[in-house]
């Protein structure tokens, strides 16, 4: 019985987890968000509560990281921009294939997200840059957040190309018969 399970259904443990383990990064991440900025702004109309001088900069950076991180799940959720106006005039099997070409093209945009991401990560700009407000902290860190959404899209257009082959496949059999 397992042997007859799709490359896709092997893999859907593992496609669920990783969406799982995202989610929860968003989520402490927003968490944190909304705790910095809460914190910069009584500090600043408060008298008693100092004004974290860091505060800016790490909003920014997780909103960076949020950023890219939920356009990973809204790749997995078919949740992103897409045009679909002709979509209802073209044929099933056109419209799956045109949604394949459109995925293999977002697939190559992340696998040149984390290829040149991690080269800019292991670059000067980026080991030797420092955060203005924490000269201890270096900029790798707000660098690092391309080569995680080029592996976040990578992982999640694979699942949806492998989904659009299976589909293909379906017609196909629909077609011939």
């Amino acid at each position: 019985m397992s042997d007859n399970k799709s490359v896709k259904d092997r893999l859907r443990p593992f496609y669920e987890w990783t969406e799982k383990i995202i989610m929860l990064i968003c989520k402490i991440l927003l968490i944190g968000d909304i705790a910095v900025t809460s914190l910069t702004v009584a500090g600043r109309y408060i008298p008693v509560i100092p004004d974290p001088y860091w505060g800016e900069e790490v909003v920014l950076t997780q909103m960076v990281y949020m950023a890219v991180l939920s356009a990973t799940i809204a790749i997995r959720k078919k949740a992103h921009i897409r045009m679909t106006a002709f979509d209802k005039f073209m044929s099933p099997v056109t419209l799956t294939v045109s949604d394949m070409i459109a995925d293999m093209a977002v697939f190559i945009l992340g696998f040149l997200l984390l290829v040149y991401g991690s080269r800019l990560c292991a670059s000067p700009v980026s080991t030797m840059g420092r955060y203005a407000s924490m000269p201890f902290l270096s900029k790798f860190w707000q660098y690092v957040s391309v080569p995680v959404a080029g592996l976040g899209m990578v992982i999640f257009e694979l699942e949806q190309i492998l989904s659009h082959f299976e589909s293909l496949k379906k017609l196909m059999k629909k077609e011939v018969v």
